[in-house]
């Protein structure tokens, strides 16, 4: 059974409303939380791909990216939990886990089902909330869903202003 319902969290993923790329966090991490999010990565088999400054390289140990100095190249890992549903991860503070994710790709129900797994399958692992907020929202001020650890779900979190 489906975590969230398409037709109750609808307004959420409109392209107008919310922006295309809403931004995905997990704050109060450490290295070692990005280190379980990138071997979960690795074990869930789902299709990835880890760039410096646009070149595609194997995948380093997260604590080899988090030390880099802040002038380096830009690191980005791109992973597809299902085909043709990508998410953008960027490694730039051991502090906070934050991706993209484009909502062009997330819609109908079975859409919105991969970004509930894909959610799951985080906070799980890292026993942390993890929260979709609007593009554009860095204070993380107005959160629309998320896994929720005590339920072990992916729950709204906001009231749908768009039906």
């Amino acid at each position: 059974m489906s975590e969230l319902l398409w037709d109750d969290v609808k307004g959420f993923f409109d392209l107008e409303w919310e922006g295309c790329l809403p931004d995905v966090w997990v704050t109060g991490t450490t290295v070692q939380d990005w280190q379980a999010v990138l071997d979960l990565i690795v074990a869930s088999g789902w299709r990835s791909e880890y760039s410096e400054g646009g070149v595609v390289i194997p995948l380093p140990r997260a604590r080899e990216v988090l030390s880099w100095p802040a002038d380096a190249e830009c690191a980005d890992l791109r992973v597809w939990p299902a085909p043709d549903v990508l998410a953008i991860f960027r490694l730039e503070s051991a502090d906070e886990i934050g991706f993209d994710v484009d909502l062009r790709e997330l819609q109908g129900q079975e859409r919105l089902d991969v970004l509930c797994g894909f959610l799951r399958a985080i906070g799980r692992r890292l026993s942390k909330p993890v929260v979709m907020t609007p593009e554009g929202d860095w204070d993380q001020s107005h959160p629309v869903l998320g896994f929720d650890v005590e339920s072990d779900r992916v729950v709204l979190l906001a009231e749908p202003q768009i039906s």
